[in-house]
Parts: structure tokens; C-alpha cells; sequence
């Protein structure tokens, strides 16, 4: 048995001008570095099903043990081997444009070492997104890179600085003090034009509080608008995020008015297009914020109170499907409760 725990802690950080031009130019490197890889992946396993027969795909579908190949079979399999991500790492490196090289070439690698276990998990029908691998989009909301030369020096994060580069490199402050054990790979990510960082942990078990056991146990009647539970009851929507909703209401249509002139939308988005849009992702920002701390702090107390925990089984895929309560079923936050 291991003597640590991994665990997983999110930062928000607070880079300046210069950094947060970094932060953006390196996730913009790894978007880029995933579509290309995924491109390349994607022609080379066209090609492989074009070119193998019946005969040889039936055979790959067997275990290992219990494959047999003829010599044409084999010199066809050798032919057009199976795309995986050193052979698709290998070929970009090798047509690597002049610009790439002012970036890390570790972003480039840890997009491609993903992308393998992305292309993994489609051909395993169990796990939970089972899908071909998709392309990324620069209008996502959500944007980011990894990194496993970051390093937590002082209290602060230092960035991976590439070769040659000249240019002040200047530590990013977190929100919060981190650990003594940081270990692994660091995930950086944007939203909405803030700034995170999730850092793994090696944490020796002795460092940990062994809980008490308090011999109680409880069930979570989940409902809309409410948890009830052995002690009492959550209210999920309380008045700060109802007063929240409204705000993201009223600017939600103020925005609607400002995008259309005489019913034609604008070509261009003005500077109050742009004030009333930031209102916006800042509301949803609180009121995302409300709802992580409220739902955070009542699994807390859960956990602290019962040794045994029942959680009502629902449907809500089907649940959604009703434009009466779909609301209130996302408002509810059943996914984040369970996940926790």
C-alpha cells in the first residue's frame, strides 16, 4: 500500500499583462498542436480501414493470444500499422514550422500523449464520453495547456520558459498558499478571462486526520429547489442567487436590444455591446460561485455527520426532457452533488 495520497487542488491565478499574453499564446499552441495531431491520427486510421480486408479485421478483434496471420496478412499489417502517439508526435516534430519553436516543445508532446488516450477510450464502448476524438475550438468558453516543467517556487508559479526567449518572465500569484508536495503534471486552463491552475499533490498519509466515526447514517431526498435530509433541509436556490438570476436576466436582454438594428444584426459590437457582456459573464461567474461554496459546504457537513451516506437514484435525463422543471433540474445541481 502506498504511505500518500494523490490529491488535486484549483488555484485561480493572477498573472500580469505580459503573462496572461503567455497563458493565451500557450493555449492557442496546444489547440493548435491537438487539431493537427488529430488530423494527421484521423487520415492514417482511414487509410488503415480502407486497406485491411475482412479477414484481418476479424482477427484483430480476438486477443493477442489467439490472433494467426498469414505472411501477406502480416506484411499488410506492417504495411499500415496502427497510428499511435509517438509515431504521430515523431511526425510533427520532424515538420515543426520556424514559429513552433518558440514555444515548449513539452506542450506539443503532452497534447499528443492525450490525444492517444483519447483515441483509447474510443475504442473501449464502457467509458462514460465514449466517442471519436473531436476537434477543439477556439470559440469555446473553456480553453487550456498542460505542463510538466511548471514549478511552485517561493509561494508562486513559474511558468515554463522556452529557449531563447529574452523576455522578463515573471512568477503568477495564486489565490491561495499551496501545499509542500506538488508532483506531476499541472492543468492550466481560462474562463471567461480568468486564470486557473489544478496542481496535483503527494501527500504522506500521516498528514491526514483520520475522521471519527460517528455511527450515523442518512438519506438525501433530492428534490427541486431542495435537499432533505435526516437533520433538515438545503435550500439550493437561496435569495443571493435568485437576486443573481435576475441580474443575468436583465442583461441578457439588454444584450439582445444592443446585438440588432431595425431587426438586422450589427457587423461590429459597440463599447457598450462589450461593458453589458462583461456584466454578464460576471454574474454567471457569481452565481456559479454561489452555487460550487453552497454545495461544497453541505457534502462537507454530510460527511463530517454520517459514516453512511443514501442518495436517491434519479432519471434526469429524462427528467430534462420536461420544459416545465428543466430549469430548475439544472438551477438543482444533482450532477455536482453527486460528483462530490
Amino acid at each position: 500500500m502506498p504511505e500518500y495520497y494523490i490529491k488535486t487542488k484549483s488555484y485561480e491565478l493572477f498573472p500580469n499583462k505580459q503573462m496572461k499574453a503567455v497563458f493565451d499564446r500557450n493555449c492557442d499552441y496546444r489547440r493548435f498542436c491537438w487539431n493537427e495531431a488529430l488530423a494527421l491520427w484521423n487520415d492514417e486510421y482511414d487509410i488503415r480501414q480502407l486497406m485491411l480486408d475482412k479477414e484481418i479485421k476479424a482477427e484483430l478483434r480476438k486477443p493477442k493470444s489467439q490472433r494467426k496471420f498469414t505472411a501477406e496478412q502480416e506484411e499488410m499489417l506492417a504495411s499500415y500499422p496502427a497510428p499511435n502517439w509517438k509515431a504521430i508526435r515523431n511526425k510533427l516534430v520532424a515538420e515543426k514550422e520556424n514559429w513552433q519553436f518558440s514555444y515548449s516543445a513539452h506542450l506539443l508532446q503532452l497534447a499528443v500523449q492525450d490525444l492517444g488516450k483519447a483515441w483509447q477510450n474510443f475504442f473501449n464502448k464502457a467509458q462514460k464520453d465514449w466517442g471519436k476524438p473531436k476537434f477543439k475550438s477556439k470559440r469555446a468558453p473553456k480553453q487550456g495547456f498542460k505542463s510538466d516543467q511548471a514549478r511552485i517556487v517561493n509561494g508562486k508559479l513559474v511558468l515554463e520558459k522556452p529557449q531563447g526567449l529574452k523576455a522578463n518572465w515573471q512568477p503568477i500569484k495564486l489565490s491561495e498558499k499551496p501545499f509542500d508536495y506538488p508532483t506531476g503534471t499541472m492543468s492550466f486552463y481560462r474562463v471567461r478571462d480568468r486564470y486557473y491552475v489544478a496542481i496535483p499533490y503527494k501527500i504522506p498519509k500521516d498528514r491526514f486526520e483520520i475522521k471519527k466515526k460517528t455511527g450515523k447514517a442518512t438519506g438525501v431526498d433530492i428534490n427541486v429547489g431542495h435537499f432533505n435530509y435526516e437533520d433538515g433541509q438545503l435550500l439550493i436556490i437561496p435569495k443571493s442567487l435568485t437576486k443573481t438570476y435576475s441580474k443575468i436576466k436583465h442583461y441578457q436582454k439588454q444584450l439582445a436590444k444592443k446585438r440588432t438594428v431595425n431587426g438586422r444584426i450589427k457587423g461590429a459590437q459597440s463599447k457598450k455591446y462589450l461593458k453589458t457582456r462583461i456584466k454578464l459573464q460576471a454574474s454567471y461567474q457569481r452565481a456559479q460561485n454561489i452555487q460550487t461554496d453552497l454545495m461544497h459546504k453541505f457534502t462537507t457537513e454530510l460527511v463530517n455527520n454520517y459514516d453512511q451516506i443514501a442518495i436517491e437514484d434519479l432519471e434526469v435525463k429524462g427528467m430534462l426532457m420536461s420544459h416545465v422543471a428543466s430549469k430548475g433540474m439544472h438551477r438543482s445541481m444533482f450532477g455536482l452533488f453527486r460528483k462530490l
